[in-house]
């Protein structure tokens, strides 16, 4: 069939794909070096270091290496549209705060779509293992609590577990509130993975959901298409969007400009075609 094709190129992809990886495990991948270029960072990061962190890291100081979960780059154009509006529609700049920033990884792609972003560093959280890791062209962090901090948009990107910070932006009122997070339930902690449940609830009063959507991460994504790789989780992310009541006639996406996507997408592109094409020969009787 003509979209498996690019399987048939699959040696090919699946050595280089393990030679980033290995390169990645040796810290020889330009992701751990914080004096290149966010562009040179970021070439060639395989999706395998944004599922699983580094076998080195210690999760006893250290969180995730590069960030919690891989970002796709229609997400990142969808978020930043609806920030640009917002600035339009109030005439303000673009501006963005990172209520948990990480490194800066998430809040640097979606600052690399034409709006600043300001990432509110939380000293509880522990630092990411490459604990730098912005584009200083479009995010700056700041020390400032988030009340002293101008943006019209607040990101809450994979809050702690059982944490709420719609109490506290409730109150500050930004026009745009963008939630990344998943309903997962830690099956050692029996807590969620992120969040909680009030974090929606608290917002109903003041804000109406302008958009919403998911991306499903199939359980052992690699593992089952190359089995030298660690079995991984089922996952179901989802991103919720949420405008002020007093902000009107914002639009939704239609459609976003042609863009070219982040190369850990070609791994994630061959990992789901490969699991389609095993599926479809085992529902013909076939074991592959």
């Amino acid at each position: 069939m003509a979209n498996f094709e690019p399987l048939r190129n699959m040696d090919t992809f699946t050595e280089d794909m393990f030679n980033r990886i290995i390169a990645f495990q040796e810290k020889e991948h330009p992701a751990w070096n914080s004096s290149l270029a966010f562009d040179e960072r970021i070439k060639g990061l395989p999706l395998h270091n944004l599922i699983f962190s580094n076998p080195d890291r210690d999760p006893a100081t250290t969180g995730p290496t590069v960030a919690p979960y891989f970002p796709l780059r229609e997400e990142m154009q969808k978020i930043a549209f609806y920030v640009k509006q917002v600035s339009r529609l109030t005439s303000t700049s673009p501006e963005l705060c990172d209520l948990f920033p990480g490194n800066g990884f998430i809040g640097s792609l979606i600052g690399r779509e034409g709006i600043h972003v300001t990432g509110i560093r939380n000293n509880t959280d522990k630092p990411n293992q490459i604990e730098s890791f912005a584009d200083s062209r479009c995010y700056d962090f700041t020390d400032e609590p988030i009340e002293k901090t101008s943006c019209n948009a607040a990101l809450v990107s994979w809050p702690p577990a059982e944490s709420n910070p719609s109490q506290s932006l409730v109150g500050l009122a930004p026009e745009l509130i963008i939630y990344i997070f998943t309903d997962h339930i830690n099956e050692t902690t029996n807590r969620r993975q992120t969040g909680s449940k009030q974090m929606l609830e608290s917002l109903t009063n003041d804000y109406h959901l302008l958009d919403h959507w998911e991306s499903y991460r199939p359980k052992n994504i690699l593992h089952d298409i190359w089995p030298d790789m660690t079995p991984s989780i089922e996952e179901n992310r989802q991103v919720h969007i949420y405008a002020h009541f007093s902000v009107k006639e914002i639009e939704a996406v239609k459609s976003l400009p042609p863009s070219t996507p982040y190369d850990w997408e070609q791994d994630l592109h061959m990992a789901l075609l490969a699991l389609q094409a095993k599926q479809e020969v085992q529902a013909r009787g076939f074991q592959p």
